[in-house]
């Protein structure tokens, strides 16, 4: 069968992200796609199946490097297999996903405390291979950047210990999260810590989570001036902006700042706060009328609500 499908194209077809697609041909041998004259990957219809049924089996918990090698009628046996197992024990799945990423992080946690880069990339890689995407987010990565945190306010880690997490799991999400859609109709998510606001790895795992929701994420850094961010809303005109709160909970300053939001976004700029210090600024969240989401998980139906109003302000604006 003629190879005629690029990696990115196939990442779309299989919902696995385009890194996941090189690990798994690079260090399992799970697919052998052949070079276009441009160096590109082409893949066959038949590798496209292929890695549809690997994603499913890992996505039931069974690890690739265990099933990488196996053909698509073994493949399709375990796949029914699996499926008699849920169907006598609905709950059998998710618990082994748990055992995975609970695994996994405790590894990353121990990587972390010594300061093991090699290590921790290995894990993020390991991670994306077993849990797919976006579950990986949601389940390893968010969990450990908060294990990390309250380890730090615990005095369990200090704060190279967090610059590191920090700086080892952007590296990777600039490669597992990229961006399919790049041109105008995708919806766009502006994200920042606001000022005082130094703990940044929340806003940079929700931009790489708004990407791989199918979103365009432009992430500013972290403590930046609310006059700034505003300036960029009106130049970039966002659905929405992304804020995350974490440390600290109690800034009088920071209150200002937001409420000045509403007098100064563009009327159809949504505001969306995350971060563990969210609650103590309750009142003024709700004054603003900003979506407080408390989860990584909890940002996917918000995304979706933003992008069905603008469908239906836009098909009202039609007739």
């Amino acid at each position: 069968m003629r190879p005629i499908r690029t990696i990115t194209l196939v990442a779309k077809q299989t919902g696995l992200s385009v890194h996941t697609i090189r690990v798994w041909e690079k260090r399992h041998g799970a697919v052998r796609p052949v070079r276009a004259s441009n160096k590109r990957r082409l893949y066959t219809d038949e590798e496209v199946e292929r890695l549809r049924l690997l994603r499913q089996a890992t996505m039931a918990g069974h690890t690739i490097g265990q099933i990488a090698r196996a053909s698509a009628a073994e493949l399709r046996r375990l796949l029914r297999q699996d499926l008699t197992t849920r169907n006598t024990d609905p709950a059998a799945g998710a618990r082994q996903e748990r055992s995975v990423a609970n695994d996994l992080i405790a590894a990353a946690l121990r990587a972390t405390e010594r300061l093991d880069s090699n290590d921790l990339r290995d894990l993020l890689d390991r991670a994306a291979v077993e849990l797919g995407s976006p579950a990986m987010l949601h389940k390893f990565v968010g969990p450990f950047a908060e294990q990390v945190g309250e380890r730090w306010r615990a005095g369990d880690l200090n704060v190279a210990h967090e610059h590191f997490a920090t700086s080892n799991i952007t590296g990777f999400l600039a490669n597992f999260a990229r961006p399919y859609p790049t041109g105008n109709t995708a919806h766009h998510l502006v994200l920042a810590t606001p000022s005082g606001q130094l703990h940044e790895l929340g806003a940079i795992i929700a931009a790489a989570a708004a990407r791989s929701h199918g979103w365009r994420a432009t992430y500013l850094g972290s403590s930046l001036p609310m006059e700034e961010l505003i300036g960029v809303a009106r130049k970039l005109k966002p659905r929405a902006i992304g804020l995350s709160i974490v440390f600290p909970p109690d800034d009088d300053l920071l209150i200002a700042d937001l409420a000045k939001l509403p007098k100064l976004l563009p009327p159809d700029c949504a505001v969306i706060v995350g971060g563990r210090s969210v609650r103590t600024y309750a009142d003024v969240l709700k004054k603003i009328k900003a979506t407080v989401v408390s989860s990584l998980e909890d940002l996917y139906p918000v995304l979706d609500t933003l992008q069905r109003a603008r469908k239906t302000a836009a098909a009202k604006r039609a007739k």
